[in-house]
C-alpha cells in the first residue's frame, strides 16, 4: 500500500483501522514492508476445489487522481466452497463497475483456479451477466431479491411501501417456481389496479431473473441464502465502516491494500470458519438428475 502524500496523522489513522493501535509514520514504513506482501499473496492465491455459488458486488470508495477526487470501485467475491464454508476469493480494483471491469474481475478469478460455478448471486450492475455469461457460461444468474425489492419500490409512494412489500415477499415465499410465476402474475395485475404502473412493469421485467435460486439442482435448504446477496452486504458495510475514516485515498492501490487488508482479517475470524451450505443437498440432487436422465 503507498501512502505518500498521506499526512501522519492519516498515516495513524489508517494503521489504528488495521491493527487497532496508532505507531509512527516511519513505524508504518518498515510495517508495509512485512505486511502488505503477505495480504498480496493472500488476495491472489491459487483457488483450489469448486465453488458452487459466488457472491459478488462493488463497494465505491473515494481516490484523489490529479488533484480531484473520484470515485473507484472495488470489486468483491465471496465463494461457498464443496465443503460449504465461505471464502472470500476475490478483491480487485474496477475502477468502474462497468462490463469490461466485470470481465477481467472474473477472468482473473478463472485465471486463479475458480471452477465449478453453478450460480452466481449479484445484484443488475451494468454489464455484470454479461461478463459473467462470457467467462462462465455454465453458471446460472439470481438477481438479489432485496436490490429487486428496492428497484420497485423507487416506483412505490411511500404510504404504499410496506403492502407492496407484502406482496413482493409473498411471491418469494413459494415452494415452487411454477407457483412463484402465477403469484407474480397476480401481483403485477394488482400493482395496475393500484395505479402502480412502473412498479408493475419493473417486477414483470424483472421476476424471472429472482427465480433463479428455485431451479434445479439447487436445494430447497439453500434458497433463503442464495437468493439475496445479504453475506456480502454485509462485508461491504464493514469495509465501508473502515474506508469512512481514511475519507479520500492517495491512489487506488492504497485503497484496495486496505480493503484487502480488511477482507483477510475476515476470512481469517468465525466468519470464515462456520459452514455456511450443506453442498451435498445439491450434489445429490444432481446424481439423481443423472439417473433420470439414464
Amino acid at each position: 500500500m503507498y501512502l505518500a502524500g498521506v499526512s501522519e496523522r492519516r498515516i495513524t489513522d489508517i494503521t489504528e483501522i488495521l491493527w487497532d493501535t496508532k505507531v509512527s509514520a516511519a513505524a508504518i514504513s518498515r510495517l508495509n514492508k512485512q505486511v502488505y506482501p503477505r495480504i498480496e499473496a493472500w488476495r491472489t492465491r491459487k483457488l483450489n476445489g469448486e465453488y458452487p455459488y459466488v457472491y459478488v458486488d462493488g463497494t465505491v470508495i473515494k481516490r484523489n487522481w490529479a488533484g480531484e477526487v473520484e470515485n473507484i470501485s472495488v470489486l468483491i467475491a465471496i465463494g461457498v466452497n464443496a465443503d460449504g464454508y465461505r471464502e472470500i476469493i476475490g478483491c480487485s480494483l474496477g475502477m468502474k463497475e462497468d462490463e469490461a471491469s466485470w470481465s477481467e474481475f472474473f477472468k482473473d478469478l478463472k485465471a486463479r483456479g475458480l471452477s465449478g460455478v453453478r450460480l452466481i448471486i449479484a445484484d443488475k450492475a451494468l454489464g455484470l451477466l454479461s461478463a459473467a455469461e462470457e467467462v462462465f457460461p455454465e453458471a446460472k444468474y439470481q438477481r438479489c431479491v432485496v436490490h429487486f425489492y428496492r428497484n420497485v419500490f423507487s416506483k412505490t409512494p411511500n404510504r404504499l411501501r410496506k403492502q407492496v412489500a407484502k406482496m413482493l415477499k409473498a411471491i418469494h415465499a413459494q415452494e415452487s417456481k411454477e407457483a412463484a410465476f402465477e403469484k407474480a402474475a397476480a401481483v403485477i395485475d394488482q400493482f395496475r389496479y393500484m395505479k402502480l404502473k412502473e412498479a408493475a412493469a419493473v417486477v414483470e421485467n424483472g421476476i424471472t431473473e429472482t427465480l433463479t435460486y428455485m431451479d434445479r439442482p439447487f436445494p430447497f435448504e439453500h434458497w433463503v441464502r442464495i437468493r439475496t446477496n445479504n453475506a456480502l452486504e454485509r462485508l461491504n458495510r464493514e469495509i465501508k465502516r473502515r474506508t469512512r475514516v481514511v475519507g479520500v485515498f492517495p491512489d487506488g492501490d492504497s485503497a484496495l491494500m486496505l480493503v484487502a487488508a480488511r477482507c483477510k482479517h475476515v476470512a481469517e475470524s468465525q466468519w470464515g470458519q462456520r459452514r455456511y451450505l450443506d453442498i451435498s443437498r445439491m450434489e445429490e440432487l444432481e446424481a439423481e438428475e443423472v439417473r433420470v436422465a439414464v
